[in-house]
């Protein structure tokens, strides 16, 4: 229970440094003055002054900053505002890019460590009467081989394939009797209650039996696209997870850094190494493109005032009103993170988890 917590926080605060490390380097190599480099949020455990920057630990992990002189108040010399428009988008940029290339370089090392390769029969055992599987022709009994050019050699392979082809039309080779066939269908966004994507029922049983585990190490030159391709793959189950949130098609169930902490630290346990660099690998990606977003406080809301002073031709927004704008995102930030940490504390009390 408390290693899972423990690994939690330890990877949760690794992305973070690595986010404020982006912020950091991109603003002393532009000769901006950096006042404090922080992991977490106060009330502060220690700090120590090296050069003209202080480094702090604080007490609340789930979170951290880069505090640079003058970031609304171009007066000062070395001041973060008094830099060019360019400059600012480099350095609030590079810690949402330096997630983005952890992220990329976490789903390469997944594939070059020793990690579990499982293959089973995947058999479909029963067909939803006017589901797309009954509409194609699909049968109690065929095995799954494969979709489009992709061999399914789990039931983990037929579920990613199929998440990441809602809406569109995918072709699914099946071992139907004796023979091979091909048919055609496309996996529902919003399907009834009680069926699935593509209205198909697998056959646990057989799974079980003819299952079989193998322990592989990739290639490093493999693990390069392989891991851009996992990547990339996860980019599109993420897009399509807003996608059927936005539609109604599941409802909207938010986790935040308690939740983050519990999972991420029950992969580690029960999933093994590779599996908490793939997970990390997703978070350190979710954190970068949620920073991107123009959303006050975040990164992504900075960003959106550097680009109306470009629009404006150099006539900046005012000082007092960006900072009001960014306090009051804070304010909302901060209280939406309260909410759902609370969520999060309440079912892993109720349902059982990393907590004791």
């Amino acid at each position: 229970m408390w290693l899972s917590i423990i690994i939690g926080i330890l990877v949760l605060s690794v992305i973070i440094v690595i986010h404020e490390l982006g912020h950091f380097l991109a603003a002393k190599a532009n000769d901006v003055k950096v006042e404090e480099f922080a992991l977490g949020f106060p009330p502060k455990i220690f700090s120590f002054k090296k050069g003209e920057t202080v480094y702090s630990l604080n007490a609340i992990p789930f979170g951290g900053y880069t505090k640079m002189l003058g970031e609304e108040d171009p007066t000062e010399p070395r001041s973060f505002a008094s830099k060019k428009p360019g400059t600012r988008l480099l350095i609030l940029s590079a810690g949402p890019l330096m997630n983005i290339l952890l992220a990329i370089l976490l789903s390469m090392v997944m594939f070059v460590i020793p990690h579990d390769v499982v293959s089973e029969p995947v058999i479909i055992e029963e067909v939803s009467p006017g589901s797309p599987a009954a509409l194609a022709g699909i049968l109690p009994g065929d095995q799954v081989l494969g979709i489009n050019d992709h061999d399914v050699k789990s039931t983990y392979d037929l579920q990613r394939m199929i998440q990441l082809n809602l809406g569109k039309e995918i072709e699914i080779t099946l071992a139907q009797g004796d023979e091979l066939i091909k048919t055609s269908l496309v996996p529902r966004w919003d399907p009834p209650e009680g069926e699935g994507a593509i209205g198909i029922e697998l056959d646990a049983e057989a799974a079980l039996a003819g299952r079989e585990t193998n322990r592989i190490v990739e290639n490093p030159l493999r693990a390069v696209p392989m891991g851009l391709s996992s990547l990339w793959e996860t980019v599109i189950l993420y897009k399509n997870g807003i996608v059927a949130i936005v539609t109604g098609a599941v409802p909207l169930d938010l986790m935040g850094p308690v939740g983050i902490v519990e999972v991420t630290g029950e992969v580690a346990t029960s999933g093994g190494l590779s599996a908490l660099f793939e997970f990390s690998g997703f978070i350190s990606l979710i954190i970068g493109v949620m920073n991107i977003l123009p959303l006050p406080a975040l990164d992504g809301g900075r960003i959106a005032f550097v680009f109306i002073e470009w629009v404006r031709r150099g006539r900046k927004v005012s000082p007092r009103v960006e900072s009001m704008v960014h306090f009051a995102g804070f304010i909302l930030l901060i209280g939406l993170m309260l909410v759902v940490t609370y969520q999060d504390i309440v079912r892993i009390i109720t349902q059982g988890g990393a907590l004791p």
